[in-house]
């Protein structure tokens, strides 16, 4: 997307919370600002001076749907409404409440798959469920991969690492 469709919808999304009685900021930066470096995170608030200026990753407006471009804008204009710094539960109220208008599935974070964008970070580790087989994806070291005995899956089954390309077969061996 260009920059002028990019602050184009930015400014649909600011009518569109208002349309809705959400009390946004008067002091919103009408251009979005690209960030190029960012790999895990596809939108930031950024408070200073008491002006608000909305970030968006590169990969997200290269790559990204309208509609996940809108879903992440409206994340991000929420987080300019008093009270709203956070994912508190005012914050969650005027989400769900852009939910319910405008079919957005806003939450707390996003991923790439929700907001169908391909990603190519590298994966160092699996976590695998010994249970029912669930792969999660790790990018670094973390508490669950150094101990995942300390873990569960959501279905109850005890978790293990695995490094790609070092999956194991049913009975253990390589």
């Amino acid at each position: 997307m260009t920059q002028q469709e990019l602050d184009a919808l930015l400014a649909k999304t600011i009518d569109r919370a208002r349309a809705v009685k959400i009390p946004v900021s008067q002091e919103i930066c009408p251009q979005v600002q690209l960030n190029r470096r960012a790999r895990t995170r596809f939108g930031c608030c950024i408070r200073r001076d008491g002006r608000y200026t909305i970030e968006l990753s590169a990969r997200l407006a290269e790559q990204g749907s309208e509609e996940a471009v809108l879903q992440v804008l409206a994340h991000e204009v929420l987080h300019t409404c008093y009270g709203c710094s956070n994912h508190g539960v005012r914050w969650k109220s005027y989400a769900q409440r852009m939910n319910d208008a405008y079919g957005y599935h806003i939450r707390r974070t996003d991923g790439y798959s929700s907001l169908g964008i391909e990603d190519d970070r590298p994966v160092r580790f699996y976590v695998v469920c010994q249970s029912c087989g669930r792969r999660i994806p790790r990018m670094k070291r973390s508490p669950l991969v150094d101990h995942p005995e300390r873990y569960r899956c959501a279905c109850g089954g005890a978790l293990r690492v695995e490094q790609p390309g070092a999956r194991k077969g049913k009975n253990g061996s390589s």
